[in-house]
């Protein structure tokens, strides 16, 4: 198995070397283009050239990468029941999924099925594809999950994703009617020292976190937010709305009014999303639960 990429360099990149190519544009991580350097993979105009040779808009560069060239390049995900599978978005290269409420995103150990992963891969199994992991949304967030279907895609779209070039646009219903319709939230956020499932502002370790919202809509004592994640921290959302004394309709660890099996109204609703490799930008959209529309 091989997979390859047959590129035209776009008009609006300068002349620059191969390596510069490779590592600046595409966002190959520098390994991965030692490889391709080191086995004569990566060809301009079909012919190896060395890696400081000036490429040129119009150019055609071609790239080939093995299953040798990653340390895991094929997960052992068990395929389980994809009737579940909503698809949102799909190419050559990845999928985007509208991740069901209640469901893991993937795995944690051998032969665990029913996460969302195990849907996908029963997906792909018809196909001689499999899925991999790139982010995660909390088992009770709905929406928008991007999975990869080859191990090259992987690392660049993780990069885009921390970069917060892969934009990501969340809504949710939270408690109360906020003061301020609009605003930014920049408060770190650590480790919670008496419960290990919880995260909290100014916790150990915190880290820089930060978010944007905007108040859509209210209704009674619930307002629908907009939420914009700038930094991405595990719960960072959850913490953050209910910092402001807002805590998401539901949400079983940072809202006390949350009584059990009341689902929790957090969904992954749009993704600015940049395909690897071509670096086209596709926006995609998630429908919202039934529940979300009160």
């Amino acid at each position: 198995m091989k997979w390859q990429y047959h590129l035209r360099v776009p008009a609006e990149i300068t002349p620059c070397s191969v390596r510069h190519y490779l590592s600046k544009y595409l966002l190959i991580p520098r390994y991965k283009i030692y490889r391709l350097r080191k086995h004569q993979r990566v060809l301009v105009n079909h012919k190896y050239l060395p890696m400081n040779y000036q490429i040129n808009a119009g150019d055609h560069v071609d790239l080939t990468f093995l299953p040798s060239d990653f340390r895991e390049p094929f997960p052992n995900v068990d395929p389980d029941s994809a009737a579940n599978v909503k698809i949102a978005y799909e190419d050559r290269d990845l999928l985007v999924v509208n991740k069901q409420r209640g469901d893991k995103t993937h795995p944690n150990q051998p032969g665990e099925i029913g996460t969302t992963l195990n849907h996908v891969a029963a997906y792909l199994q018809p196909k001689h594809e499999q899925p991999y992991i790139v982010h995660r949304l909390d088992q009770q967030t709905s929406g928008a999950l991007i999975i990869a279907k080859n191990p090259a895609v992987v690392p660049i779209l993780v990069r885009l994703i921390s970069e917060k070039r892969i934009k990501r646009t969340y809504l949710a219903w939270c408690q109360g009617i906020f003061k301020k319709p609009s605003g930014i939230i920049n408060q770190p956020i650590g480790y919670d020292p008496k419960d290990q499932r919880k995260r909290k502002i100014n916790g150990l370790h915190a880290k820089r976190a930060i978010t944007k919202y905007h108040v859509i809509k209210t209704k009674g004592n619930r307002s629908l937010v907009k939420i914009n994640l700038m930094t991405g921290r595990t719960h960072q959302i959850r913490v953050h709305m209910a910092s402001l004394g807002h805590p998401i309709i539901g949400d079983p660890l940072y809202n006390p009014e949350t009584q059990l099996y009341d689902p929790m109204l957090l969904h992954s609703w749009q993704l600015k999303l940049i395909q690897p490799f071509y670096m086209n930008v596709v926006h995609v959209t998630t429908p919202l639960p039934n529940d979300f529309k009160i």
